[in-house]
């Protein structure tokens, strides 16, 4: 009996060690998976750096950060620099607008002009309208709606918007009927922000939203805290996108000398900070990301964030791709809301399991100008892993 008992112990400690053994294998090979693509983003000339990180509400389960941020000086990335989140920002926006609606200040249901009456905007227009992107607004290509950061103290954001707003009354679609993604839908939401809580857009997200992260050496701004620390924006010198750019903005203004393949923007702000205007670094984002993931966080209720993360619908029915700011999609089997950030220098995607608590993180500083979905080659291995 006793050796019966022996022989079981020790086929069960066997079991254990083979199975521990076995998931630190699967870690590895995961993490190997991950770290040889990002290697060669970087090896094969895409660009100068990356920042990929996978998280969860509480920690970060795989962190990789390399390349530089400046090539001329040969200062790397690391887990303090900063850069341009443009797009992401919108989803800071709609969390604003949420949460006046829930002190009954703002309803998603009525019409804008009932926030803005001096506005020409169609009476049809609903606030929910403008988060999803379905108001029938357009969407002037923005690339060279930015200032130098030495314009920045003396930029009127409503000096510059007011004209375009004017020009750009004409709905696309009819409102509600069809996706349609604009900017200028945040310039609107922004407005109203304003004008419900009185206060400007940015004190009011600061004080609502970016304070409540619990931020420590993290970043999350509207303002560059330091130079020396913000990544430069990197475009190729060698791509038909770099000619393009002729017709789009004034390079000798905004972009300095080449370095190597490399053209770098010199620091700048977008001028519709709403839609795209946030500084962060990694680190930043991804608090952002694991107080979103977390149940009763600080920034939200339960019932608004089940809103903000439920996909639209059109008018017809029609499934759109797009929660309120957020879009939606599938990995495999794992659902996650998701946006990116991308413009001169830079691109970024943030995106959440919800269902799971697991998040993840990727950051360049080259040029994006569209939704790459980067994260699909990332992400499922290290799900397969952390979903129990």
């Amino acid at each position: 009996m006793k050796a019966v008992l022996l022989i079981s112990i020790i086929m069960l400690l066997g079991t254990s060690c083979n199975q521990n053994e076995s998931d630190n294998l699967k870690i590895m090979n995961n993490m190997n998976y991950s770290t040889t693509i990002l290697d060669n983003e970087i090896r094969k000339g895409r660009t100068p750096s990356v920042q990929y990180l996978f998280f969860s509400v509480d920690s970060i389960l795989y962190d990789y950060s390399s390349g530089y941020s400046d090539i001329k000086t040969r200062m790397k990335v690391d887990r303090n620099t900063t850069f341009n989140a443009f797009s992401i920002t919108k989803t800071f926006t709609a969390l604003a607008i949420l949460q006046l609606a829930e002190e009954n200040l703002v309803s998603l249901e009525k019409s804008v002009k009932h926030y803005l009456p001096s506005s020409k905007i169609s009476e049809n227009v609903l606030v929910k309208h403008l988060m999803n992107h379905t108001s029938g607004l357009s969407n002037p290509l923005p690339l060279s709606w930015i200032h130098l950061s030495s314009e920045h103290n003396n930029f009127n954001r409503d000096e510059f918007f007011n004209p375009i707003l004017e020009n750009n009354l004409k709905m696309k679609t009819e409102p509600g009927s069809k996706f349609k993604y604009s900017n200028l839908g945040y310039i609107y939401l922004a407005l109203i922000i304003e004008k419900v809580s009185e206060m400007n857009y940015e004190d009011y997200v600061a004080k609502n939203i970016l304070d409540q992260v619990q931020l420590e050496s993290e970043v999350l701004d509207f303002k560059i805290p330091h130079d020396f620390l913000h990544a430069k924006g990197y475009h190729s010198n060698r791509s038909i996108s770099m000619f393009l750019l002729n017709f789009l903005l004034d390079k000798s203004k905004y972009m300095a000398k080449p370095v190597g393949k490399w053209k770098p923007f010199k620091q700048y702000y977008v001028n519709g900070t709403p839609y795209g205007g946030l500084i962060c670094n990694s680190r930043g984002l991804v608090k952002y990301g694991q107080e979103m993931l977390k149940e009763n966080n600080a920034l939200i209720s339960e019932g608004s964030k089940k809103l903000l993360f439920t996909e639209n619908v059109d008018d017809k029915g029609r499934r759109t791709g797009m929660c309120l700011s957020w879009f939606t999609g599938k990995l495999d089997k794992y659902r996650y809301v998701a946006h990116a950030g991308g413009g001169g220098g830079y691109y970024c995607e943030l995106r959440l399991y919800p269902e799971f608590k697991l998040g993840s993180l990727i950051v360049f500083n080259r040029s994006g100008f569209s939704d790459e979905r980067y994260l699909d080659k990332l992400d499922l291995a290290l799900l397969e892993y952390n979903v129990k």
